[in-house]
């Protein structure tokens, strides 16, 4: 998180964010596989960090209280990763 260190910024890290968001949606929301979305045209090594980013920190999703749900497909209840023995999706 940006927030933890001085000067840290996301693009440090991060795609940039018109290249982030689509990336995110297809994988949180819409339930596209690494092979659905490099079909589609994404970049694969950034399918491939963005989905490690997500699955790596479903642990904090489970220590946050429940959000607001604002699209059909939410962190929580609709969408719940195993987080343990280092479960990673196949590629």
């Amino acid at each position: 998180s940006a927030e933890l260190r001085e000067d840290q910024l996301d693009q440090d890290t991060l795609p940039a964010y018109e290249v982030l968001d689509p990336v995110i949606k297809a994988y949180v929301e819409d339930d596209y596989s690494y092979q659905d979305m490099v079909a589609m045209g994404f970049d694969s090594a950034v399918v491939s960090q963005v989905i490690a980013f997500v699955d790596r920190n479903e642990y904090k999703r489970r220590q946050a209280p429940p959000g607001v749900k604002i699209t059909h497909r939410a962190f929580g209840k609709d969408r719940r990763l195993p987080i343990v023995n280092r479960y990673k999706q196949q590629e």
